[in-house]
């Protein structure tokens, strides 16, 4: 019996299947919304799928065993505290968010197909934003010292940012007495969105993790992305529309003083 050679998945094989993989999740979150008139699942599958890659390019590539172990370690991790972090304070027992509502009133016609069509949409993101994880997966040069040092130092910093501002703002709305007004502790005081900005922080871990791959230049799709979407797309201007809608004056006063994105010291009114 003749046998075939075995011929190793390619970056645009993996890419595929992940992207098949995410659009199977994705299928499952839209019978969930489907079922219970909340969208907001997407973000906690967008949040969750991502590790799921991660963690999945880990195992099956061939690249580096250190590069593959950090993808792990640094995709699982960073993945599955967002994805808890949107289940249970925008999902679980909250009402929609606000977004979706809009686009429940906006799609008068089909809206389920419409719904579909968006989360498969996230799908084919979700995969486009793993490609750093990919990357790095699938280099085969042992990575210089230096590159993962500071990959794992940015990580750190980023994702206790994150959470560091998640937390504080958390602790400022429990308090009743806070009702109508804009937090300005801790982190928020140097920025209207501090947790944005070190969500963006953590994608720059990719790159210096992936350094020395032929197709380094992939992994700059995760920042810049990232970034895009959050200044221009569902980050800030949709939260500053709501906050403005919401607190009105207070918030135009924190405008004028606070740094919309990267910490820096408020100004003074003038």
């Amino acid at each position: 019996m003749r046998s075939f050679p075995f011929h190793p998945m390619t970056g645009f094989d993996f890419f595929l299947a992940s992207w098949a993989v995410v659009a199977l999740l994705m299928l499952g979150a839209w019978i969930v919304q489907w079922r219970t008139r909340d969208a907001g699942v997407v973000d906690f599958t967008w949040a969750a799928g991502l590790g799921v890659l991660g963690l999945g390019y880990a195992l099956a590539a061939d690249g580096d065993p250190w590069r593959r172990i950090l993808v792990a370690i640094l995709a699982g991790g960073w993945s599955f505290r967002l994805a808890a972090y949107i289940l249970f304070n925008r999902v679980i027992g909250k009402p929609e968010d606000g977004r979706y509502q809009r686009l429940r009133e906006h799609w008068l016609e089909h809206t389920q197909l419409k719904f579909l069509g968006f989360f498969q949409a996230q799908a084919l993101l979700t995969a486009v934003f793993a490609v750093p994880f990919l990357m790095a997966a699938l280099t085969q040069e042992r990575p210089p010292l230096l590159a993962l040092v500071a990959a794992v130092s940015i990580w750190l910093l980023a994702v206790g940012g994150e959470t560091l501002a998640d937390r504080q703002l958390a602790v400022w709305r429990a308090d009743p007495a806070h009702q109508g007004r804009t937090c300005r502790a801790g982190l928020w005081r140097y920025s209207r969105h501090p947790n944005y900005f070190f969500e963006w922080l953590h994608w720059w871990s990719y790159p210096l993790l992936a350094w020395g791959s032929p197709e380094w230049w992939l992994t700059l799709l995760g920042p810049a992305l990232m970034l895009y979407t959050l200044l221009k797309v569902t980050g800030i201007p949709y939260t500053e529309q709501q906050a403005l809608a919401s607190r009105g004056d207070d918030y135009r006063a924190y405008q004028r003083t606070t740094s919309a994105f990267v910490p820096w010291f408020p100004k003074q009114e003038g």
